[in-house]
């Protein structure tokens, strides 16, 4: 059986902006912010991070909390709607 691939729904492409919008909010590249989620024993390399922002990667949930750590928000921030946050 062949491998299928897996689609990036509605809240991952909702938690992939609002990842982005945070981050850019605060200031930090994405090189910044993947040696931040890196540090914090989660490695990420800015290409990764780029392609979750781009909804080309699924974010598991590992790394949604990581992130939101790194971002310094509750991890449910990212997976709200970006205009509540």
């Amino acid at each position: 059986m062949a491998a299928r691939s897996l689609e990036i729904g509605a809240a991952g492409i909702r938690a992939a902006r609002t990842i982005e919008i945070l981050r850019t909010e605060r200031g930090l590249s994405q090189r910044e912010l993947a040696a931040r989620v890196t540090a914090l024993g989660r490695p990420m390399s800015n290409t990764m991070l780029s392609r979750i922002e781009r909804a080309q990667r699924r974010c598991d949930v590992d790394d949604l909390l990581t992130l939101a750590q790194a971002l310094r928000v509750p991890a449910r921030a990212l997976l709200q709607d970006s205009a509540t946050c």
